[in-house]
């Protein structure tokens, strides 16, 4: 098995509803992302995928989350804006814009030491 990674940054606020702490607040981060593909062969080039290719969908993906409050977008404005939350939110987006390729998982990082992973159904 063959997995490819590539990471990715976005800054947005938002607050966590209902949160008993002080992250019920609005308050932003510096996020950073990360997807992997994977795949059981390469393909005619010997790749998994161009990394190109991933990171202008990733991109595309996070422009959308980009200097923006979270709780504002959806599925945000219902669903809270939790880091896991977002990873299973970037995983749904990645499947739909590379739909040819296996989405091994997403992890996002809220800071240098705490991040959450989606690995999809």
């Amino acid at each position: 098995m063959f997995e490819v990674m590539v990471k990715g940054g976005f800054s947005a606020a938002h607050q966590l509803r209902e949160y008993p702490g002080k992250c019920e607040a609005l308050h932003g981060h510096n996020w950073t992302v990360e997807v992997t593909v994977r795949s059981g062969k390469l393909n005619e080039l010997d790749m998994v995928m161009d990394f190109t290719e991933l990171k202008e969908s990733l991109g595309k993906v996070l422009g959308r989350l980009d200097h923006k409050l979270l709780n504002e977008l959806k599925p945000f404005d219902k669903l809270s804006s939790t880091s896991e939350n977002v990873a299973k939110y970037v995983f749904d987006e990645m499947r739909k814009t590379l739909s040819a390729y296996e989405i091994a998982w997403v992890r996002v990082w809220e800071s240098d030491d705490s991040a959450a992973t989606y690995y999809g159904r």
